[in-house]
């Protein structure tokens, strides 16, 4: 139940940013949605005692699709950031994309402080390979300058693999000099040049290598007072990689834990395909057997400085049997018909049939499974046995942090693998979605195997991880619902099992009918007919376009090469207005683009999927979206086969219930990049005969904004 403290303190503090903003308009849309955060988070429900256990059912959570104008940021660090403090939370923001991190940091957050007279405190999470690692800068900078270029009988030199160039060792002095003089935070994004991927790799750490509380250089360790700070702060801005991330690895390790979070999940329509992409698994088997090979070397010397013989030998029997069943894949993937070369040219594929595992090779798959698991079991003992040891005051503290890093590296990949072969042998129950499984022969040189697996819907991870344990979350984003409906992403997220869970779709501010324009030209040629549907787009283009306008025009085409085909057949008077994505970077394309239509020029930008989304041109730098095809993606990489072939096997139509409410999705979100203000007008021209001939196509239509037709 929302309390009156809290209702007045949101009601109080949104009358002050209309006092303190000149022209500022308060949208019924905005006040709507600060009320649903504020109702939702106000269900929340709260321990009695740690024993308790929580059900919870969706009533703490809201899914809001605010279209672009309602002001969606601001409502929701308002009503958000009011709720986690009268209720005792932290706030946490996650988004897709780091532009819009950077604008809730720069702009959005500092802005309701300021204005709205609300004490909010917040800061920027990021993960710890974002991090220097300061007793590592230390060991490479202070070994450098004793030894040289030389490496000479240093126990630290195991932390290169070749001899360091000058300019790398000029980078890290450089690095050095300035952290320790405190004009250098160790936030690499802060650094002002750029380090090279492979030397910021020896600066950085990861959670095993972490010499953590033992550390000589934790008082100064950027990654821990950016986490420290985090306990301290009222909102948390994260990308949904962290998050996920964060839960993968049981929630509460980078962020604040989820019984004490309120989420505010912004760009929500892309977290379902990312939960995917955290939960999915890859090894290459070359690298899986080096690994493997040179493990003793690395466990003899932990047992050395640990005395753990036994663990040691543990975790070797267990290296050589996996060596062995891996061995045994070797020579299954060698004879595979479906790993031969092909004329194609593309790296050959093995997808398992609906995610099952092949005839024949279920004792093996088992086999890896355990000895994976034993491997990675026996090297946490070891590091635990190695960190222990390193509180000794005897101990050759050099030498043992050489070799905890080492084990820190070697215990990712074996994570990596454990994490494969985990995959491959599960078996899901009845009725559930199977996960996807396959081989890829890579033959860039020397061959190479990849054993990859995946799920296929991060619904029930997400559901069980995530929104059974948050203390509330709202998802939000300009576009979720899918065919005027929200199934498709409560379907994806896993909520449609939290039968408790809010939708809200709010009205958009903007008068499309008046407005907008949708133009749909009666077309000879369907897309189905590729070369045809090219040759007529180059043939309709000049005919949309007027040079003598010195207005904007987005072409967006859903396939790199017909775009780079129509381009080509432009008559050449078009060629000086054209600016086509990927001739340069999207920056000084977009400055370009904006550079013409300040001098009163005409330009067109020809761009695929991304500038579809995301894309901010009001006024006069857009007043013409041309679509060219309905954006479509079809099922061919090995997940979404592998999800489409079991929904038809369930009697579904993998078409109807993933490919046309998704494609749907991305069609609303490219005819948004035209109206962005509530003084914009312009024309969405749409060059695909099939919203108007196919039953789908007709649905796809009812779902866009309501333009005048013409």
């Amino acid at each position: 139940m929302l309390t009156d403290l809290e209702k007045n303190a949101i009601s109080d503090h949104y009358k002050n940013i209309a006092q303190n903003l000149p022209n500022f308009r308060p949208r019924a849309a905005q006040r709507e949605m600060l009320a649903a955060i504020a109702n939702a988070f106000s269900r929340s429900k709260t321990r009695s005692s740690e024993d308790e256990e929580i059900e919870r059912n969706g009533e703490s959570i809201a899914v809001i699709e605010g279209p672009t104008g309602v002001g969606k940021s601001l409502a929701y660090l308002l009503a958000g950031g009011i709720m986690a403090q009268t209720r005792e939370k932290k706030l946490i923001v996650t988004s897709a994309t780091i532009a819009l991190q950077e604008q809730l940091v720069n702009r959005d957050l500092p802005f309701v402080v300021e204005k709205s007279g609300l004490e909010l405190s917040f800061a920027l999470a990021k993960g710890r390979g974002r991090y220097l690692c300061p007793y590592r800068l230390y060991q490479l900078t202070n070994m450098n300058a004793q030894t040289s270029l030389g490496l000479e009988d240093n126990s630290a030199a195991a932390l290169w693999d070749h001899k360091p160039k000058q300019a790398e060792l000029d980078t890290l002095h450089a690095l050095a000099d300035a952290f320790t003089s405190r004009r250098f935070n160790g936030d690499r994004d802060t650094w002002p040049e750029n380090i090279d991927d492979g030397l910021w790799q020896r600066i950085t750490n990861d959670r095993h290598g972490c010499l953590k509380q033992g550390c000589p250089n934790r008082p100064e360790c950027p990654f821990y007072l950016a986490r420290d700070v985090l306990e301290t702060v009222d909102v948390v801005v994260a990308n949904h990689d962290l998050l996920l991330a964060d839960i993968s690895m049981g929630g509460g390790v980078i962020l604040p834990a989820p019984e004490n979070a309120f989420y505010c999940i912004d760009e929500a329509h892309h977290l379902a395909k990312k939960a995917v992409n955290q939960f999915a698994a890859e090894h290459s088997l070359s690298q899986a057997q080096t690994f493997l090979e040179r493990l003793p070397a690395l466990t003899g010397k932990v047992a050395a400085l640990a005395d753990k013989a036994e663990i040691a030998n543990l975790a070797d029997e267990a290296a050589t049997a996996l060596l062995e069943h891996l061995s045994e894949w070797m020579w299954q993937v060698q004879q595979a018909d479906e790993l031969a070369p092909n004329s194609s040219g593309s790296d050959p594929l093995w997808l398992w049939d609906k995610g099952l595992i092949p005839e024949g090779l279920e004792g093996l798959v088992d086999n890896c499974a355990i000895s994976a698991r034993m491997v990675l079991k026996h090297l946490y003992g070891l590091n635990d046995a190695l960190a222990a040891q390193r509180r000794s005051k005897d101990s050759d503290t050099m030498v043992i942090d050489t070799t905890n890093s080492e084990l820190g590296m070697a215990i990712a990949m074996a994570e990596k693998i454990n994490a494969v072969w985990d995959l491959m042998a599960t078996v899901p129950h009845d009725k559930e979605p199977p996960l996807a499984k396959w081989i890829v022969a890579k033959r860039q040189g020397k061959i190479d195997y990849l054993f990859c697996a995946s799920p296929v819907s991060s619904a029930g991870l997400l559901a069980s991880r995530l929104w059974r344990r948050a203390a509330g979350a709202v998802l939000t984003s300009a576009t979720l619902q899918s065919l005027g409906s929200f199934d498709l992403l409560l379907r994806q997220t896993g909520l449609q099992w939290l039968p408790d869970t809010t939708t809200l779709a709010l009205e958009s501010p903007f008068d499309f009918g008046t407005q907008g324009e949708l133009y749909l030209p009666r077309l000879p040629v369907s897309p189905k007919d590729a070369n045809g549907h090219t040759m007529m787009i180059a043939e309709w283009l000049p005919q949309l376009i007027d040079l003598r306008q010195g207005i904007g025009t987005l072409v967006l085409f859903s396939s790199r090469k017909q775009m780079q085909e129509v381009a080509l057949r432009l008559p050449t008077e078009y060629l000086d207005a054209l600016l086509v994505q990927g001739d340069m970077p999207k920056a000084a394309l977009l400055e370009q683009h904006l550079q013409k239509i300040q001098a009163n020029q005409v330009s067109i930008i020809f761009g695929l999927d991304s500038f579809a989304e995301g894309l901010d041109l009001p006024g006069f730098a857009c007043m013409h979206v041309i679509i060219a095809k309905l954006p479509f993606a079809m099922p061919d990489n090995p997940i979404d086969k592998t999800l489409s072939d079991w929904i038809s096997d369930q009697g579904g139509n993998p078409f109807m219930e993933i490919t046309v409410p998704e494609a749907s999705i991305k069609l609303i979100q490219a005819v948004g990049r035209l109206i962005r203000t509530e003084s914009d007008m312009g024309r969405v021209t749409i060059l695909d005969s099939r919203l108007t001939s196919a039953s789908y196509g007709k649905k796809m239509l009812a779902a866009l904004p309501p333009f005048k037709r013409i």
